[in-house]
């Protein structure tokens, strides 16, 4: 431990003055400290009382890299003249020691000093009370400094995206940019950022096209940082083709720039071109290796459209370049693998960790969940407990979404209440939305709309939206009614709501109602979204939409689903034609349901698998009532395993029965 000595007591000489001068540091040049600072001694006593100050300050900044904190502002306290290097490294203590009250102390004495003025400082301060979460503080440092140089105005960019208040930074810019001071590549980089960081995302859209035009008249569009924030920027809007062109466009290419394209891609509904893009980048350059952020946005394009194959040569190339330490990447893998249908490899990768952090957990708990294996999930949940892993606000969406998929009320019940009481987890949208479903799903719709009235947070779509499909599984017309009343409000060109009430009238015969669904659908020009089912077959990906016609098997697929379906007819099997919306004749109705994309998959994998392999099949859609009733028939006909993924879960297929016992 450091102790302070007595500093011995010198006798006043009258001797002439000695005046220190402190010149500016060479990081600020901008800032001068008072001309001199005067001491009285005596001529053998200059050298000492130099030595004494440069040994304080080092003494000082000697302490704070040891952490002591506490004992360098003691000795702070009897230095006359602290230098900006003492100042720098007392804050960056106060920030790893996480003290908000040292880092008043700290920001006193500098002003006290005269340092208030000081840009360099300012910047680490501000910087400083933002990782402290004081960003109120932050604004008084930068409201305070005279002469703002760029730094200073990217430091307070950067404490607000931080803090999620992303239209602050905006209006900030748009103040800099009217007083003429110029952005670098942080600059753009916070305001792009800062697009997607507030909460009224879409109304922000806008701001994001008008940072790109600025930076394309500021010749900034060869840098790569910038332009790869732009890419994730608007993948992060689902402007899917705006972010392409972007990523076309770049003279340069790094290993973040193709992680950012292919990550739009898998995040937006479009896994072949995600898994394309990174082949593409495979071929570009041996020194392009993919890191752990690429890996991670890889396997979940395998695991969107249940590509096992190329998932296990993923896996692959995981393990020979040392990414299977790595959790992210490994919470990735087995999420893959069960996605893919693969629960066992899922939960053999689950065992085999060393560490498992929440994220991991909660990987292994939604796997179970969507395979229908509420009880297992709530298993799991129930081992991280006892780990000593705090469930996080996913955990409970998994976990209550694995009770609803296996219509465990009771169970879901008890867990959602012990969320705030046992855990100190508030209740989300999702965990409501999770809610409604779990008691729609078991035909408790009173009970579902009495959580919705008695929520404390506005419900939103998600909620809505659980409610209206539980409706469509029970044909409840009044409530669906009420819930599509307030999606059309929340997302009018969201056609799906307006699809499911449509399926709704139609169960209901209710016609002339589902004219006017339609007529609406038309006059906001929505269309329906295309059912498209994905297959891998010898480690090819193939997709297949309804009413397909471009496929060069089609007419070999549409002849054997007839031979099919009329050789089923014989053993029981009845076109279930009711989840048709239009007012046609049997026949008609017959014809529509059996070009639906998941018959299509089904007949295109029994063409080209092997005999004894098991069809893996992903829907965008929730399966419908005839193609789950067909595909049991063909399972047990053809005698062949089948697994459908649908948008909620699995169904595995097998001697005519399915996995969810017809419950989804």
């Amino acid at each position: 431990m450091f102790q302070l000595q007595t500093p011995q007591i010198l006798q006043p000489i009258s001797l002439p003055t000695i005046l220190f001068h402190c010149y500016p540091s060479t990081r600020s040049s901008h800032y001068h400290r008072p001309t001199s600072v005067a001491f009285h001694c005596s001529t053998n006593a200059t050298a000492t009382t130099t030595l004494s100050v440069t040994n304080n300050n080092h003494l000082i900044q000697s302490l704070c890299k040891k952490g002591q904190l506490k004992q360098a502002l003691n000795l702070l306290s009897h230095e006359p003249n602290p230098t900006q290097h003492t100042y720098e490294l007392l804050i960056l203590a106060c920030t790893h020691q996480n003290s908000l009250s040292d880092a008043f102390i700290v920001q006193r004495d500098l002003i006290e000093n005269g340092f208030d003025q000081d840009p360099f400082l300012a910047t680490k301060l501000i910087n400083m009370f933002s990782e402290l979460d004081s960003v109120e503080h932050a604004r008084q440092v930068f409201d305070k400094i005279n002469h703002r140089t760029i730094y200073i105005w990217n430091a307070f960019f950067r404490a607000l995206s931080l803090s999620g208040r992303g239209e602050e930074v905006l209006s900030l810019y748009r103040e800099m940019n009217r007083i003429g001071v110029p952005s670098d590549r942080f600059t753009y980089t916070y305001a792009l950022k800062s697009c997607v960081v507030s909460e009224s995302q879409l109304s922000l859209l806008w701001r994001g096209k008008e940072i790109h035009a600025h930076i394309l008249r500021h010749g900034y569009e060869k840098h790569v940082h910038i332009m790869t924030t732009l890419v994730d920027m608007y993948a992060k809007f689902g402007c899917v083709e705006n972010a392409s062109c972007v990523f076309c466009a770049m003279p340069v290419k790094n290993v973040v720039s193709w992680s950012a394209m292919i990550a739009c891609y898998a995040k937006n509904g479009r896994p072949l071109e995600a898994l394309e893009v990174f082949r593409e980048m495979m071929l570009e350059s041996e020194d392009m290796l993919p890191n752990s952020v690429t890996m991670v946005s890889v396997l979940q394009a395998c695991a969107a459209i249940a590509a096992l194959e190329q998932g296990k040569l993923i896996h692959g190339y995981i393990l020979r370049k040392g990414l299977d330490s790595i959790l992210p990447v490994i919470s990735a893998l087995m999420t893959m693998y069960a996605r893919c249908g693969d629960l066992e490899l899922g939960k053999r990768v689950f065992f085999l960790m060393d560490k498992r952090d929440v994220i991991s957990w909660n990987s292994m708990i939604s796997s179970y969940a969507i395979h229908g294996l509420g009880e297992k999930a709530i298993e799991v949940f129930r081992e991280m407990v006892r780990c000593g892993v705090s469930p996080s606000p996913i955990s409970f969406v998994s976990v209550l979404g694995a009770c609803s998929h296996s219509g465990l009320v009771e169970e879901g019940k008890y867990l959602f209440h012990s969320m705030v009481k046992e855990h100190g987890v508030y209740p989300r949208v999702e965990h409501y939305a999770c809610m409604v479903d779990l008691l729609g799903r078991a035909n408790l719709l009173e009970e579902a709309a009495n959580i919705i009235e008695d929520m404390q947070i506005e419900p939103g779509p998600k909620v809505w939206g659980s409610l209206l499909g539980s409706c469509r599984i029970h044909c409840n017309v009044e409530l669906a009614e009420k819930a599509s009343k307030h999606l059309f409000e929340l997302e009018p060109t969201n056609a799906g709501n307006y699809v499911l009430l449509g399926d709704i009238y139609a169960q209901a015969k209710m016609w002339e109602e589902v004219k006017r669904v339609k007529k609406l659908l038309e006059a906001k020009g929505l269309q329906k979204v295309s059912g498209c089912s994905w297959i891998e077959v010898k480690k090819k990906i193939y997709a297949l939409k309804s009413m397909d016609e471009l496929n060069p098997q089609i007419e070999q697929i549409h002849a054997f689903l007839l031979k099919l379906s009329t050789e089923m007819k014989e053993e029981g099997y009845v076109p279930e034609t009711n989840v048709v919306l239009y007012d046609l004749n049997n026949e008609e109705k017959e014809r529509i349901v059996l070009g639906h994309s998941e018959k299509l998959a089904v007949a295109f994998g029994l063409i080209n698998c092997s005999k004894g392999e098991t069809i893996r099949i992903t829907k965008n859609l929730r399966l419908c009532e005839d193609c789950h009733s067909f595909t049991k028939f063909i399972s047990k006909f053809a005698n062949r395993d089948i697994l459908v993924r649908d948008i909620n879960r699995f169904h595995h297929f097998r001697d005519g029965e399915c996995s969810c016992g017809d419950y989804w």
